[in-house]
């Protein structure tokens, strides 16, 4: 093979690499999200103990991320949808980096509620939160694979939806908190749980706009309120 080839061929399989490591980061967020909600509804401490330590392997992919994309910047000087390419998935890694601590934290809120007592209706309403951001998050993840800029405007669509929960639920448990004051420990872990879920719905966003941003080139801010003023 000429030189200029295997180097061409080089370059290719770094970004390859490159861009497998997001999906391979962003698969271990999802899953760590989905056992957190779990842990939590389910109160299991040991399980959750094991949560909480899975996330150093989280914040070690993204260092590996960080380290790959700053290596393919410093020796190959990629331009255009390259360039585009290594800088979001830092953006991406980072914002994956912190989905894995929201998981982390609804695990260790896991850990300090001996007991859960509230109606099941808020149960079935943390359920469906987690089932929605989980879903928002594996579809931005989805839209950066596949470049689908469409899809990613979808998902930052359905934000406003996450938020809808987040203040349903979080009226709920100050309602609980005021009809009887023995909830009040419990609530307000489930607060931080909720707002912790919250979060997750906005990285998701974050990665959406990424995947935007990686296939126009264009931020999708400015081209929903360009759209708006036209």
């Amino acid at each position: 093979m000429p030189l200029n080839e295997h180097i061409v061929s080089s370059y290719e399989d770094e970004l390859t690499a490159l861009q497998s490591a997001i999906s391979e980061m962003g698969g271990m967020v999802e899953q760590a999200i989905q056992d957190s909600v779990t842990v939590l509804l389910r109160l299991d401490h040991a399980q959750a103990q094991e949560l909480r330590l899975r996330d150093k392997d989280i914040d070690a992919t993204q260092q590996r991320i960080n380290d790959m994309a700053v290596s393919i910047i410093a020796r190959r000087q990629p331009m255009a949808a390259d360039l585009r390419m290594v800088v979001t998935s830092i953006q991406v890694a980072n914002d994956l980096e912190r989905t894995g601590d929201m998981a982390k934290q609804l695990a260790k809120r896991a850990l300090q509620i001996e007991s859960l007592s509230l109606a099941p209706k808020f149960y079935n309403g943390v359920k469906h939160m987690a089932d929605l951001v989980s879903r928002q998050l594996k579809t931005a993840l989805d839209a950066y694979a596949t470049r689908n800029a469409q899809a990613a405007v979808e998902v930052c669509g359905r934000d406003d939806e996450v938020d809808a929960m987040y203040n349903s639920l979080f009226r709920e448990l100050l309602t609980y908190m005021m009809e009887d004051p023995r909830n009040i420990t419990q609530c307000t872990h489930l607060l931080f749980c909720t707002k912790s879920l919250e979060r997750v719905g906005d990285h998701a966003t974050n990665v959406a706009e990424a995947a935007y941003y990686l296939e126009t080139g264009r931020h999708l801010g400015a081209d929903e309120q360009a759209r708006q003023q036209a």
